[in-house]
């Protein structure tokens, strides 16, 4: 891929989340969304219009196949996101998946083992790995701005009422892989060290799948982490990072806006902004484009093994529950 040349995205599936990529990529310069698939030409026509993009096709097979297709997005639920990215990468098509990255371990594995046999880019698209917080906490961490770290707590909660792809067990429904999934990426991505210890607990629906969990973690560092996230109440979604000489409060652990820095009795110090974004998303976009153009197969801010690594925790934590998929069998 030449330096100069815009990174053309074909987006499978036109959900929500889908609909927040073309938005995204409207606003970028060195991106575009070149196409859209859907399972039915009609949707995809109709989202191809409403985002202004160039291709719509009323398969997935056939958006794969466009030759001209740079970065194929996969933007289907949890549950679906093995065929197509398998089907993808056989193609040779580099891939941008969303979290969670599959629905367990095994599929997890499979996939990336057939990307680097191919060697065919792919990552996650956890957004928060790619923004630009990470690196403003990150330094403010390491400057030992709060001294040494020792808990760290993070909620994500949002009341979604019975959402089909929250209650069924065959989309791989329940908090954890939709929300969860952010908290547990908020500790690895300022605190990568071994976790010694995992525990946590769920409530389940009445379909079964986790509406509401907490998790607790112990990190060989001696850290502490106290996590949870619901499908079924209205969080106040912040991190805090507390430490012997202060803390550091991220606003939304989801999107994060503002850091706030306290010292000693949680005396204000400073709020520190992130950039003004489109949306988050344009980072894992261009981390993608940047990653291609230099020839690697997988993004520094979400390496492949710590999509793996992620996988099994949420694995070991349904296994602890009691909340399965078709797909664990």
């Amino acid at each position: 891929m030449k330096s100069d040349k815009i990174l053309r995205v074909g987006i499978i599936g036109t959900g929500w989340i889908a609909e927040k990529a073309a938005i995204t990529l409207r606003g970028l310069k060195e991106a575009e969304a070149y196409a859209v698939g859907s399972r039915n030409q009609e949707t995809a026509d109709r989202f191809a219009k409403q985002w202004d993009i160039a291709k719509a096709y009323g398969s997935y097979a056939e958006l794969i196949a466009d030759p001209d297709v740079d970065l194929v997005y996969v933007g289907t639920p949890h549950s679906h996101h093995y065929d197509v990215t398998r089907q993808a990468l056989l193609a040779n098509k580099p891939c941008l998946v969303e979290k969670a990255f599959m629905a367990n371990l095994r599929e997890s594995k499979e996939i990336v083992d057939l990307a680097r046999e191919r060697k065919v880019f792919i990552a996650e698209a956890i957004w928060t790995r790619y923004q630009p917080a990470v690196s403003i906490v990150r330094e403010l961490i390491s400057s030992g701005r709060i001294g040494t770290p020792r808990l760290v707590t993070a909620t994500l909660c949002y009341s979604m009422g019975e959402k089909p792809r929250i209650m069924r067990p065959d989309l791989c429904g329940g908090a954890l892989l939709d929300l969860g999934v952010y908290a547990l990426n908020f500790v690895r991505m300022f605190f990568p060290s071994d976790i010694v210890s995992i525990d946590g607990h769920c409530v389940k629906g009445k379909t079964g799948t986790d509406l509401t969990n907490a998790m607790t973690l112990i990190l060989s560092d001696g850290v502490l982490c106290n996590l949870q996230s619901s499908a079924a109440c209205v969080g106040k979604n912040i991190g805090v990072i507390a430490g012997t000489d202060g803390n550091l409060v991220i606003d939304n652990i989801n999107n994060p806006q503002c850091i706030t820095v306290n010292t000693h009795d949680g005396v204000f110090v400073e709020d520190i902004h992130v950039p003004e974004q489109i949306t988050g998303y344009e980072y894992q976009f261009l981390s993608c484009r940047k990653a291609l153009l230099e020839g690697r197969l997988e993004p520094r801010e979400m390496p492949l093994e710590e999509t793996l690594y992620i996988m099994q925790l949420m694995d070991d934590l349904r296994k602890k529950w009691g909340v399965r998929y078709p797909m664990d069998e």
